[in-house]
C-alpha cells in the first residue's frame, strides 16, 4: 500500500500535466504545483525512511542502534542549516536548470547510501542528500508561487508543504516496508528510481523560470528578535523534538516493550501513518472552530498526555494501539493551528516565517532522534517517550508565552532593505 502511493501521485500528476489537461487562469490551479509537491514528498521521504529499519542498519554496519539513529539526527541537521544557505548562494541560477541539478546530486546521493558498504559511507550520503533536498524544497516553494496566479499563491505553498509533511508520514512505513521484504538498502533504490521519475517530470513540463531577488539570510533571522515570533518557532522545535524521541525508535520500542514481530510493527506503523494523516484534517476543523491560540495549547497539552501515557499502556495491545492513534494524530493536528498562527502573528513577513518554521522542525527532528539515541545508550529505549514528553511540556511553555506577547508589527520594506 505505501510503496504503491507515490506511483499513483505520478500517475495523477501524469494524466493532469499531459496535452492541454490543465487551463492557465485566475479560476484554476496550476497542475505543475501538485509535480512539485510530488518532489516535496520524494525528498522527505528520505528523512525518516530509515526510521523502522535502524535496527537492521545497526546489525549490517557493526554499529550500535544509537549510532544507526544519528543517521537520522545528520540528515535533518544538514537539512534544517543548508535551506536557508543554499538558497541564498544559488540566487542568481535560474530556477528549472538548479532544480534538475539538484535531483541529480539527490539521485547520486541515494545510489551512495544504496552501496554504501560502511556507516561513514552511508552517513557521507545522508549529508549529500540532505544538502540537496534542502534546497529542493525551497525551490518547490518558490518555484509554485511563481507559476500561479497571485490568489492561488498561499494555497500553491500550502500544497507543497502537504507533500512534506507527507513524506514524514509515511517515510517510516514505506521504509520499514521495503527493509523487512528486500533489505534496509532497498529503500534508498526506491527513491532513487522516484527522484528519476522526478527529473523527467521536472524536465518536460516545467519551464525555464528566472531568480527573483531573495532575502538575505541576515534579513530573515532578524525576524527573530520578536520574542512572540521567536517562542512560536521554538515551540515547533520542542514539539518536534519531544515527539522524534519515541517516534524515531518506536520499531525497537515496540520490539522490546511488547514483543511485536515484524508484521505486527508494520500493522502499527500503517495505523499510525493513517491516523497522522486524518489528524492533519482534524487539526484544520479544530483550528477553525476554536482558533489557532486555543488549538495550540489544547493539542500540545492532550499530545503530553498521550505520550506520557505510552510506557504505561504496553500491557494491552489494545489499548497502546488506542493511546498510539490519539498520539499520532495530534502529531500533525498542530500543523494547521501553527502555520494560521505563525501568519496571523506576523503577516507582513509571513513567506519568511514559514520558511524559519521549515527549518525549526527539521532542527526538532535532528535533536529528537540524538535524544532518543542517548536514552537508548545510556538506559533504554522504555524511557524514550518519558524524556520526549519532558521537551513536549516545554512546548507548551514556549506556546503559552508566544500567545501572551502582543503583536509587533514589522514594516515588510523594512525587511526588503536589510
Amino acid at each position: 500500500m505505501y510503496v504503491e502511493l507515490p506511483l499513483a501521485f505520478f500517475s495523477v500528476i501524469g494524466y493532469h500535466l499531459s496535452g492541454n489537461q490543465y487551463r492557465e487562469g485566475h479560476d484554476t490551479m496550476n497542475k505543475k504545483v501538485y509535480m512539485l509537491a510530488v518532489v516535496s514528498f520524494v525528498v522527505g521521504t528520505v528523512e525518516l525512511i530509515i526510521g523502522g529499519t535502524l535496527d537492521l542498519i545497526a546489525a549490517d554496519l557493526n554499529v550500535t542502534l544509537g549510532q544507526a539513529g544519528l543517521l537520522i539526527t545528520i540528515f535533518s541537521l544538514v537539512f534544517a542549516i543548508s535551506s536557508p544557505v543554499l538558497l541564498t548562494v544559488t540566487a542568481k541560477y535560474e530556477r528549472k536548470r538548479l532544480t534538475l541539478v539538484c535531483l541529480l546530486i539527490f539521485f547520486l546521493g541515494n545510489l551512495l547510501a544504496f552501496w554504501s558498504p560502511n556507516y561513514t559511507i552511508i552517513m557521507i550520503a545522508r549529508i549529500i542528500s540532505a544538502a540537496s533536498g534542502s534546497l529542493l524544497v525551497v525551490l518547490g516553494v518558490t518555484l509554485a508561487s511563481s507559476i500561479v496566479e497571485k490568489e492561488f499563491r498561499a494555497r500553491a505553498i500550502g500544497i507543497i508543504f502537504m507533500g512534506v509533511s507527507a513524506s514524514l508520514v509515511l517515510g517510516v512505513p514505506i521504509g520499514l516496508t521495503l527493509g523487512n521484504a528486500f533489505g534496509w538498502r532497498a529503500p534508498f533504490l526506491f527513491i532513487a528510481i522516484l527522484t528519476l521519475l522526478s527529473m523527467i517530470g521536472v524536465a518536460v513540463f516545467l519551464e525555464k523560470i528566472e531568480p527573483k531577488p531573495i532575502i538575505p539570510l541576515r534579513a530573515q533571522i532578524r525576524t527573530l528578535k520578536n520574542n512572540k515570533i521567536f517562542s512560536a518557532q521554538m515551540t515547533s522545535f520542542f514539539f518536534l523534538t519531544g515527539h522524534l524521541t519515541l517516534y524515531a525508535y518506536l520499531t525497537p520500542f515496540l520490539k522490546s516493550t511488547m514483543g511485536l514481530n515484524a508484521a505486527w510493527v508494520s500493522i502499527a506503523y500503517l495505523i499510525f501513518g493513517v491516523a497522522a494523516v486524518l489528524g492533519g484534517g482534524v487539526g484544520g476543523v479544530i483550528s477553525d472552530k476554536w482558533g489557532a491560540e486555543r488549538s495550540i495549547i489544547g493539542i500540545i497539552a492532550v499530545f503530553a498526555i498521550a505520550i506520557f501515557m505510552i510506557p504505561f499502556v504496553t500491557f494491552s495491545l489494545p489499548l497502546f494501539l488506542a493511546v498510539m492513534v490519539i498520539w499520532s494524530m495530534l502529531s500533525w493536528a498542530i500543523t494547521p493551528a501553527q502555520q494560521s498562527y505563525l501568519i496571523n502573528a506576523a503577516p507582513e513577513t509571513s513567506d519568511i516565517q514559514q520558511s524559519l518554521n521549515n527549518s525549526a522542525l527539521h532542527f526538532g527532528i535532528a535533536l529528537g532522534s540524538t535524544v532518543g539515541a542517548l536514552v537508548i545508550e545510556q538506559t533504554s529505549v522504555v524511557h524514550n517517550a518519558s524524556v520526549g514528553g519532558i521537551f513536549v511540556l516545554l512546548a507548551l511553555g514556549t506556546a503559552y508565552f508566544s500567545i501572551t506577547r502582543s503583536n509587533q508589527v514589522v514594516p515588510a520594506k523594512t525587511i526588503q532593505s536589510s
